[in-house]
């Protein structure tokens, strides 16, 4: 079997971490790193991504994800934001990474950007949200791949209450909207979550292949 396909079928979503096992600041890096580099539409970054390892903010916390324990329990808490409204800066600070990083012909770069403005002018703050928050999903699908491969345990989570965590962690000063929560850590050996087998449909009732 493909390392890949070995180490998703590992991951599965935690429901009981070990809350005596840490994951090494260099497994930190790796993850950060592994989102630094994530996939985005254009290339913008349009997400902030939140390492809460404070335990009295994630015992508040804990109320406000329906009681889901495991935001306290896990080694390390991961919020996925999106900005609340993207701006023209936004876009001017990528087109300076762009010119810089790839010493590209600014007229270029600023022609794009100028596409960009432009495409986000005539989307609402509301839309713009909605593109912003598909784009942590993507960030997610990453997060949970890389913590498989380094064998470091996750629970991806939809269930939270935005609002609640907006004010605990203080992300309208941030102008930062919470998408994503996900713990990560290690999983407790009693979690009989660990010995279920993985169900999925068949491949015959996901693909057509068209030639």
């Amino acid at each position: 079997m493909h390392k890949i396909i070995e180490d998703l079928n590992w991951r599965y979503a935690t429901k009981q971490f070990d809350v005596s096992k840490k994951i090494s600041s260099s497994d930190i890096e790796i993850i950060k790193e592994s989102l630094r580099l994530t996939a985005s539409s254009y290339g913008l970054q349009p997400n902030h991504f939140l390492i809460v390892e404070n335990v009295s903010l994630r015992e508040q916390l804990v109320p406000a994800s329906y009681g889901q324990k495991q935001v306290l329990d896990a080694s390390h808490l991961i919020v996925i934001c999106a900005y609340n409204d993207l701006t023209d800066k936004h876009v001017d600070e990528y087109v300076e990474n762009i010119i810089s990083t790839r010493e590209s012909n600014p007229d270029q770069v600023k022609n794009y950007g100028n596409f960009m403005k432009k495409t986000f002018s005539e989307m609402s703050s509301e839309d713009k949200l909605i593109w912003a928050s598909k784009q942590a999903y993507i960030a997610l699908g990453q997060l949970l791949h890389t913590c498989a491969t380094l064998r470091i345990d996750s629970t991806p989570m939809e269930g939270f209450i935005p609002e609640r965590y907006s004010e605990i962690l203080s992300l309208k000063d941030k102008h930062l909207t919470p998408i994503l929560v996900c713990p990560i850590g290690y999983r407790h050996k009693e979690d009989s979550t660990q010995h279920l087998a993985k169900v999925r449909k068949d491949q015959i009732d996901l693909f057509d292949t068209i030639k």
